[in-house]
Protein backbone atom coordinates (compact mmCIF):
# COMPACT_ATOMS: atom_id res chain seq x y z
CA UNK A 1 0.00 0.00 0.00
CA UNK A 2 1.39 3.38 -0.98
CA UNK A 3 2.10 5.80 2.30
CA UNK A 4 0.13 8.25 -0.20
CA UNK A 5 -3.33 5.53 0.27
CA UNK A 6 -2.74 5.91 3.93
CA UNK A 7 -2.98 9.60 4.40
CA UNK A 8 -6.30 9.14 1.75
CA UNK A 9 -7.90 7.03 3.96
CA UNK A 10 -7.08 9.91 6.70
CA UNK A 11 -8.95 11.94 4.51
CA UNK A 12 -11.65 10.07 3.98
CA UNK A 13 -12.07 9.84 7.95
CA UNK A 14 -11.87 13.37 8.52
CA UNK A 15 -14.51 14.23 5.83
CA UNK A 16 -16.88 11.41 7.00
CA UNK A 17 -16.78 12.65 10.30
CA UNK A 18 -18.59 15.58 9.71
CA UNK A 19 -21.24 13.66 8.08
CA UNK A 20 -21.38 11.35 11.49
CA UNK A 21 -21.49 14.49 13.46
CA UNK A 22 -24.23 15.93 12.42
CA UNK A 23 -26.47 12.09 12.19
CA UNK A 24 -29.20 11.53 14.40
CA UNK A 25 -29.54 8.82 17.13
CA UNK A 26 -31.50 7.08 14.83
CA UNK A 27 -29.29 7.11 11.79
CA UNK A 28 -26.50 5.84 14.14
CA UNK A 29 -28.27 3.45 15.59
CA UNK A 30 -30.29 2.11 12.04
CA UNK A 31 -26.40 1.74 10.71
CA UNK A 32 -25.04 -0.65 13.72
CA UNK A 33 -28.46 -2.77 13.21
CA UNK A 34 -27.11 -2.95 9.37
CA UNK A 35 -23.80 -3.85 10.52
CA UNK A 36 -25.09 -6.97 12.90
CA UNK A 37 -27.56 -8.11 9.78
CA UNK A 38 -24.65 -8.21 7.50
CA UNK A 39 -21.92 -10.32 10.80
CA UNK A 40 -25.28 -12.75 11.10
CA UNK A 41 -25.71 -13.18 7.25
CA UNK A 42 -22.01 -13.92 6.61
CA UNK A 43 -20.48 -16.01 9.88
CA UNK A 44 -19.27 -18.64 7.44
CA UNK A 45 -17.20 -16.39 5.64
CA UNK A 46 -15.82 -14.59 9.00
CA UNK A 47 -14.85 -18.16 9.89
CA UNK A 48 -13.26 -18.71 6.99
CA UNK A 49 -11.38 -15.76 6.64
CA UNK A 50 -10.44 -16.55 10.33
CA UNK A 51 -9.15 -20.10 9.61
CA UNK A 52 -6.90 -18.28 7.20
CA UNK A 53 -5.50 -16.26 9.31
CA UNK A 54 -4.82 -19.40 12.04
CA UNK A 55 -3.54 -21.77 8.83
CA UNK A 56 -0.51 -18.51 8.67
CA UNK A 57 -0.27 -18.10 12.49
CA UNK A 58 0.79 -21.89 13.12
CA UNK A 59 3.25 -21.54 10.30
CA UNK A 60 4.57 -18.33 11.17
CA UNK A 61 4.85 -19.82 15.10
CA UNK A 62 2.39 -16.70 16.59
CA UNK A 63 2.34 -17.52 20.42
CA UNK A 64 -0.45 -19.60 21.84
CA UNK A 65 -1.69 -16.54 23.86
CA UNK A 66 -1.86 -14.30 20.55
CA UNK A 67 -3.55 -17.00 18.45
CA UNK A 68 -6.35 -17.35 21.42
CA UNK A 69 -6.66 -13.85 20.86
CA UNK A 70 -6.92 -14.54 16.63
CA UNK A 71 -9.24 -17.47 17.12
CA UNK A 72 -13.18 -16.84 16.58
CA UNK A 73 -15.71 -19.15 16.60
CA UNK A 74 -19.50 -18.77 16.49
CA UNK A 75 -19.59 -18.23 20.47
CA UNK A 76 -17.20 -15.12 19.89
CA UNK A 77 -19.41 -14.22 16.37
CA UNK A 78 -22.26 -14.14 18.70
CA UNK A 79 -20.80 -11.77 21.42
CA UNK A 80 -19.58 -9.21 18.60
CA UNK A 81 -23.24 -8.75 17.66
CA UNK A 82 -24.34 -8.71 21.00
CA UNK A 83 -22.29 -6.24 22.21
CA UNK A 84 -22.97 -4.21 19.19
CA UNK A 85 -26.70 -4.62 20.11
CA UNK A 86 -26.14 -3.38 23.72
CA UNK A 87 -24.17 -0.17 22.11
CA UNK A 88 -27.58 0.42 20.19
CA UNK A 89 -29.37 -0.16 23.62
CA UNK A 90 -26.79 3.07 24.88
CA UNK A 91 -28.21 6.22 25.24
CA UNK A 92 -25.94 8.81 22.83
CA UNK A 93 -23.85 10.89 24.47
CA UNK A 94 -23.34 13.20 21.21
CA UNK A 95 -25.19 17.00 22.04
CA UNK A 96 -25.88 16.18 25.85
CA UNK A 97 -25.70 19.06 27.89
CA UNK A 98 -23.63 18.23 31.38
CA UNK A 99 -23.11 21.80 33.18
CA UNK A 100 -25.23 25.03 32.33
CA UNK A 101 -24.71 28.33 34.55
CA UNK A 102 -25.49 31.83 33.76
CA UNK A 103 -23.38 34.44 34.25
CA UNK A 104 -23.99 37.85 35.98
CA UNK A 105 -23.93 39.72 32.53
CA UNK A 106 -26.70 37.23 31.01
CA UNK A 107 -24.35 34.81 29.30
CA UNK A 108 -25.84 31.30 29.50
CA UNK A 109 -22.73 28.78 29.27
CA UNK A 110 -23.24 25.19 28.71
CA UNK A 111 -20.80 22.42 28.33
CA UNK A 112 -21.80 20.09 25.54
CA UNK A 113 -20.91 16.17 24.61
CA UNK A 114 -19.25 16.40 20.87
CA UNK A 115 -17.53 13.65 19.11
CA UNK A 116 -13.39 13.46 19.46
CA UNK A 117 -13.60 13.46 14.91
CA UNK A 118 -11.32 11.23 13.31
CA UNK A 119 -10.18 8.36 15.70
CA UNK A 120 -7.18 6.23 14.52
CA UNK A 121 -7.14 2.70 16.39
CA UNK A 122 -4.08 0.09 15.98
CA UNK A 123 -4.41 -3.18 17.70
CA UNK A 124 -2.69 -6.27 17.57
CA UNK A 125 -4.29 -10.23 17.07
CA UNK A 126 -8.02 -9.75 18.54
CA UNK A 127 -10.73 -9.17 15.56
CA UNK A 128 -13.21 -8.76 18.12
CA UNK A 129 -11.61 -4.93 18.24
CA UNK A 130 -12.71 -3.86 14.91
CA UNK A 131 -16.25 -4.46 15.45
CA UNK A 132 -16.14 -3.37 19.25
CA UNK A 133 -14.07 0.22 18.04
CA UNK A 134 -16.36 0.36 14.95
CA UNK A 135 -19.80 0.41 16.87
CA UNK A 136 -18.21 2.46 19.58
CA UNK A 137 -17.09 5.39 16.90
CA UNK A 138 -19.92 5.12 15.00
CA UNK A 139 -22.39 5.68 17.79
CA UNK A 140 -20.24 8.34 19.69
CA UNK A 141 -20.54 10.10 15.77
CA UNK A 142 -16.90 9.29 15.21
CA UNK A 143 -14.96 8.07 11.89
CA UNK A 144 -12.57 6.07 12.45
CA UNK A 145 -9.37 4.58 10.70
CA UNK A 146 -8.33 0.99 11.69
CA UNK A 147 -5.27 -0.31 11.34
CA UNK A 148 -5.52 -4.44 12.67
CA UNK A 149 -2.36 -6.86 12.97
CA UNK A 150 -0.69 -8.82 10.71
CA UNK A 151 -1.81 -11.81 12.26
CA UNK A 152 -5.92 -10.86 11.76
CA UNK A 153 -5.88 -9.57 8.20
CA UNK A 154 -7.78 -11.73 6.32
CA UNK A 155 -10.12 -11.40 9.25
CA UNK A 156 -10.45 -8.08 9.63
CA UNK A 157 -10.61 -7.45 6.25
CA UNK A 158 -13.55 -9.22 5.71
CA UNK A 159 -15.55 -7.63 8.54
CA UNK A 160 -14.67 -4.41 7.58
CA UNK A 161 -15.74 -5.17 3.84
CA UNK A 162 -19.22 -6.30 5.92
CA UNK A 163 -18.65 -3.07 7.89
CA UNK A 164 -18.52 -1.14 4.64
CA UNK A 165 -22.04 -2.89 3.22
CA UNK A 166 -23.79 -1.76 6.12
CA UNK A 167 -22.94 1.82 5.47
CA UNK A 168 -23.89 1.80 1.87
CA UNK A 169 -27.45 0.02 3.60
CA UNK A 170 -28.19 3.13 5.25
CA UNK A 171 -26.48 5.93 2.69
CA UNK A 172 -23.84 6.61 4.93
CA UNK A 173 -20.02 7.78 3.94
CA UNK A 174 -18.06 4.74 3.00
CA UNK A 175 -15.25 6.74 4.54
CA UNK A 176 -16.75 6.46 7.98
CA UNK A 177 -14.90 3.28 8.14
CA UNK A 178 -11.25 3.05 6.78
CA UNK A 179 -8.89 -0.27 7.43
CA UNK A 180 -5.24 -0.10 5.92
CA UNK A 181 -4.72 -3.33 4.63
CA UNK A 182 -1.17 -2.85 4.39
CA UNK A 183 1.35 -5.01 6.59
CA UNK A 184 4.72 -2.42 6.04
CA UNK A 185 5.38 -0.75 9.56
CA UNK A 186 5.62 2.07 7.19
CA UNK A 187 2.10 2.36 6.79
CA UNK A 188 1.76 2.87 10.61
CA UNK A 189 5.09 5.46 10.44
CA UNK A 190 2.54 7.33 8.05
CA UNK A 191 -0.25 6.93 10.12
CA UNK A 192 1.62 8.60 13.16
CA UNK A 193 1.96 11.52 11.20
CA UNK A 194 -1.87 12.21 10.55
CA UNK A 195 -2.35 14.52 12.47
CA UNK A 196 -4.23 17.11 9.88
CA UNK A 197 -6.47 14.43 9.44
CA UNK A 198 -6.52 12.31 12.61
CA UNK A 199 -7.88 13.86 16.06
CA UNK A 200 -6.86 11.44 18.36
CA UNK A 201 -4.83 8.03 18.12
CA UNK A 202 -5.67 5.03 20.36
CA UNK A 203 -3.35 1.66 20.55
CA UNK A 204 -4.04 -1.83 21.94
CA UNK A 205 -0.84 -4.32 22.18
CA UNK A 206 2.20 -4.90 23.50
CA UNK A 207 3.96 -2.21 25.85
CA UNK A 208 6.58 -1.99 23.13
CA UNK A 209 4.25 -1.65 20.30
CA UNK A 210 2.68 1.43 22.36
CA UNK A 211 5.62 2.70 23.30
CA UNK A 212 6.72 3.10 19.96
CA UNK A 213 3.17 5.10 18.88
CA UNK A 214 3.78 7.27 21.96
CA UNK A 215 7.65 8.11 20.80
CA UNK A 216 6.58 8.49 17.41
CA UNK A 217 3.08 9.55 16.85
CA UNK A 218 2.07 13.56 16.25
CA UNK A 219 -1.16 12.82 17.22
CA UNK A 220 -2.45 12.73 20.40
CA UNK A 221 -2.10 9.32 22.11
CA UNK A 222 -4.81 7.64 24.17
CA UNK A 223 -2.99 4.47 25.50
CA UNK A 224 -4.41 1.20 26.66
CA UNK A 225 -1.39 0.20 28.73
CA UNK A 226 -0.34 -3.27 29.85
CA UNK A 227 -2.19 -5.03 32.72
CA UNK A 228 0.34 -6.04 35.24
CA UNK A 229 -2.82 -6.74 37.70
CA UNK A 230 -2.46 -7.48 41.27
CA UNK A 231 -4.87 -9.70 43.77
CA UNK A 232 -3.45 -8.74 47.65
CA UNK A 233 -4.90 -11.26 50.27
CA UNK A 234 -5.50 -9.20 53.57
CA UNK A 235 -4.76 -10.53 57.21
CA UNK A 236 -8.76 -10.57 57.20
CA UNK A 237 -9.73 -11.88 54.43
CA UNK A 238 -12.00 -14.91 53.91
CA UNK A 239 -9.51 -17.11 52.40
CA UNK A 240 -12.64 -18.98 50.75
CA UNK A 241 -13.21 -16.13 48.94
CA UNK A 242 -9.86 -15.35 48.35
CA UNK A 243 -9.12 -18.81 46.88
CA UNK A 244 -11.57 -18.10 44.32
CA UNK A 245 -11.08 -14.41 43.29
CA UNK A 246 -7.60 -15.39 42.72
CA UNK A 247 -8.20 -18.66 40.42
CA UNK A 248 -11.01 -16.71 38.41
CA UNK A 249 -8.76 -13.67 37.81
CA UNK A 250 -5.10 -16.00 37.04
CA UNK A 251 -7.26 -18.86 35.13
CA UNK A 252 -10.52 -17.83 33.43
CA UNK A 253 -8.91 -16.44 30.59
CA UNK A 254 -4.93 -15.80 31.06
CA UNK A 255 -3.84 -14.18 27.85
CA UNK A 256 -6.45 -10.78 28.35
CA UNK A 257 -5.19 -7.53 30.01
CA UNK A 258 -7.04 -7.35 33.00
CA UNK A 259 -5.86 -10.81 34.09
CA UNK A 260 -4.48 -10.98 37.64
CA UNK A 261 -0.22 -11.52 37.46
CA UNK A 262 0.79 -10.60 40.69
CA UNK A 263 -0.46 -12.48 44.10
CA UNK A 264 0.44 -10.17 47.32
CA UNK A 265 -0.74 -12.22 50.48
CA UNK A 266 0.12 -10.59 53.94
CA UNK A 267 2.14 -13.03 56.18
CA UNK A 268 -0.35 -13.89 59.11
CA UNK A 269 -2.26 -15.81 56.35
CA UNK A 270 0.65 -16.85 54.18
CA UNK A 271 1.15 -20.45 55.74
CA UNK A 272 -2.91 -20.87 55.49
CA UNK A 273 -3.59 -19.65 52.52
CA UNK A 274 -0.67 -19.82 50.18
CA UNK A 275 -0.49 -23.78 50.28
CA UNK A 276 -3.94 -24.52 49.42
CA UNK A 277 -4.04 -21.97 46.80
CA UNK A 278 -0.87 -23.24 44.89
CA UNK A 279 -2.69 -26.52 44.54
CA UNK A 280 -5.52 -25.37 43.09
CA UNK A 281 -3.67 -23.08 40.50
CA UNK A 282 -1.58 -26.32 40.11
CA UNK A 283 -4.30 -27.97 39.04
CA UNK A 284 -4.74 -25.62 36.08
CA UNK A 285 -1.43 -25.80 35.39
CA UNK A 286 -0.66 -22.35 36.14
CA UNK A 287 3.18 -22.02 36.70
CA UNK A 288 4.08 -19.98 40.24
CA UNK A 289 7.23 -17.80 40.54
CA UNK A 290 7.27 -16.95 44.33
CA UNK A 291 9.65 -14.87 46.72
CA UNK A 292 11.87 -16.39 48.88
CA UNK A 293 8.77 -16.68 51.68
CA UNK A 294 6.60 -18.29 49.25
CA UNK A 295 8.75 -21.00 48.22
CA UNK A 296 8.81 -22.01 51.61
CA UNK A 297 5.37 -22.81 51.61
CA UNK A 298 4.98 -23.69 47.70
CA UNK A 299 5.96 -27.22 46.80
CA UNK A 300 6.75 -26.44 42.88
CA UNK A 301 7.18 -22.89 43.10
CA UNK A 302 10.39 -21.30 41.09
CA UNK A 303 11.87 -18.29 42.05
CA UNK A 304 10.82 -15.07 41.03
CA UNK A 305 13.18 -12.75 39.39
CA UNK A 306 13.45 -9.16 39.99
CA UNK A 307 11.84 -8.63 36.37
CA UNK A 308 8.88 -11.10 37.23
CA UNK A 309 7.08 -7.98 39.27
CA UNK A 310 6.60 -5.96 36.91
CA UNK A 311 5.95 -8.36 33.95
CA UNK A 312 2.95 -8.81 32.09
CA UNK A 313 2.90 -12.46 31.31
CA UNK A 314 -0.36 -13.03 29.57
CA UNK A 315 0.24 -17.25 30.72
CA UNK A 316 -0.46 -19.27 32.93
CA UNK A 317 2.24 -17.93 35.35
CA UNK A 318 1.69 -15.89 38.46
CA UNK A 319 4.23 -14.55 40.61
CA UNK A 320 3.58 -15.03 44.49
CA UNK A 321 4.60 -12.66 47.32
CA UNK A 322 4.70 -12.60 50.94
CA UNK A 323 4.40 -8.92 52.09
CA UNK A 324 4.44 -8.04 56.25
CA UNK A 325 1.30 -5.69 55.90
CA UNK A 326 -1.25 -3.34 53.89
CA UNK A 327 1.43 -0.63 53.46
CA UNK A 328 3.81 -3.57 51.73
CA UNK A 329 1.22 -4.27 49.14
CA UNK A 330 0.11 -0.54 48.40
CA UNK A 331 3.95 0.43 48.35
CA UNK A 332 4.52 -2.36 45.68
CA UNK A 333 1.46 -2.39 43.37
CA UNK A 334 2.71 0.90 42.91
CA UNK A 335 5.87 0.30 42.26
CA UNK A 336 6.05 -2.57 39.52
CA UNK A 337 2.31 -2.29 38.51
CA UNK A 338 0.65 -0.84 35.35
CA UNK A 339 -1.97 0.83 36.93
CA UNK A 340 -4.67 -0.92 35.05
CA UNK A 341 -6.94 -3.34 37.63
CA UNK A 342 -5.74 -4.12 41.29
CA UNK A 343 -7.57 -6.23 43.91
CA UNK A 344 -7.87 -6.51 47.66
CA UNK A 345 -9.76 -9.37 49.21
CA UNK A 346 -10.41 -7.96 53.16
CA UNK A 347 -13.28 -8.22 55.52
CA UNK A 348 -11.77 -4.79 57.25
CA UNK A 349 -13.64 -1.78 55.45
CA UNK A 350 -10.96 0.82 56.48
CA UNK A 351 -8.35 -1.35 54.83
CA UNK A 352 -10.76 -1.52 51.76
CA UNK A 353 -11.25 2.29 51.52
CA UNK A 354 -7.88 2.90 52.27
CA UNK A 355 -6.43 0.42 49.31
CA UNK A 356 -8.84 2.11 47.47
CA UNK A 357 -7.89 5.44 48.10
CA UNK A 358 -4.08 4.61 47.88
CA UNK A 359 -3.65 2.31 44.69
CA UNK A 360 -3.10 4.79 41.87
CA UNK A 361 -4.99 2.41 39.28
CA UNK A 362 -7.40 3.09 36.84
CA UNK A 363 -9.63 0.33 38.30
CA UNK A 364 -9.78 -1.07 41.67
CA UNK A 365 -11.61 -3.44 43.79
CA UNK A 366 -12.41 -4.88 47.41
CA UNK A 367 -13.37 -8.22 46.97
CA UNK A 368 -14.10 -9.06 43.43
CA UNK A 369 -12.00 -10.30 40.43
CA UNK A 370 -9.99 -8.15 38.46
CA UNK A 371 -11.65 -9.96 35.31
CA UNK A 372 -14.17 -7.34 35.30
CA UNK A 373 -12.18 -4.49 33.82
CA UNK A 374 -14.24 -4.11 30.76
CA UNK A 375 -16.37 -2.46 29.19
CA UNK A 376 -19.02 -4.87 28.86
CA UNK A 377 -19.00 -5.84 31.92
CA UNK A 378 -18.96 -1.75 33.55
CA UNK A 379 -22.17 -1.75 31.23
CA UNK A 380 -20.41 0.09 28.20
CA UNK A 381 -21.79 -1.95 25.78
CA UNK A 382 -18.09 -2.48 24.56
CA UNK A 383 -14.91 -1.03 24.98
CA UNK A 384 -12.20 1.00 22.53
CA UNK A 385 -9.76 0.32 25.34
CA UNK A 386 -8.75 0.31 28.38
CA UNK A 387 -6.63 3.84 29.43
CA UNK A 388 -4.16 3.40 31.76
CA UNK A 389 -2.87 7.32 31.46
CA UNK A 390 -4.68 9.95 33.58
CA UNK A 391 -5.75 12.48 30.69
CA UNK A 392 -8.68 12.44 29.16
CA UNK A 393 -10.05 9.11 29.95
CA UNK A 394 -8.93 6.51 32.46
CA UNK A 395 -10.00 2.88 32.69
CA UNK A 396 -12.33 1.28 30.08
CA UNK A 397 -13.46 3.69 27.27
CA UNK A 398 -17.22 3.47 26.05
CA UNK A 399 -19.23 6.24 24.33
CA UNK A 400 -18.69 9.21 27.22
CA UNK A 401 -14.96 8.72 26.54
CA UNK A 402 -15.15 9.05 22.56
CA UNK A 403 -16.37 12.53 23.28
CA UNK A 404 -14.88 15.67 24.48
CA UNK A 405 -16.87 18.56 25.73
CA UNK A 406 -17.34 22.35 24.43
CA UNK A 407 -18.60 25.45 25.72
CA UNK A 408 -21.92 26.90 24.03
CA UNK A 409 -22.75 30.36 25.17
CA UNK A 410 -26.32 32.15 24.55
CA UNK A 411 -26.11 35.68 25.11
CA UNK A 412 -28.31 38.73 24.43
CA UNK A 413 -26.21 41.10 22.54
CA UNK A 414 -23.27 41.46 25.55
CA UNK A 415 -20.04 42.89 25.18
CA UNK A 416 -16.93 42.69 26.94
CA UNK A 417 -16.06 45.79 28.86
Amino acid sequence: MPLDDVRRKAMSAKEASAVLYNSSSKQKDGLLKAINRQIRGNIPAILKANRKDLVNAALTGLSAVLTERLTLNEIRIGQMVRGVNDVIKLPDPVGNVIERTKRPNGLRIEKMRVPLGAVGIIYESRPNVTIDAAALCLKSGNAVLLRGGSEAINTNKQLVALIKKGLKDVSLPAGCVEFIESKDRAAVLEMLKQDKYLDVLIPRGSHQMIGFIQSNSSVPVIAHGEGNCHVYVDSSADLSMAEEIIFNAKVQRPSVCNAAEKLLVHESVAAQFLPRAARRLRMAEVEIRGDTKTLALVEHAVPATETDWSREFLDLIIAVKVVKDLDEAIQHINRFGSHHSDAIVTRNKRRGERFLREVDSATVYVNASTRFTDGFEFGLGAEIGISTQKLHARGPMGLEELTCLKYVVHGTGQIRK
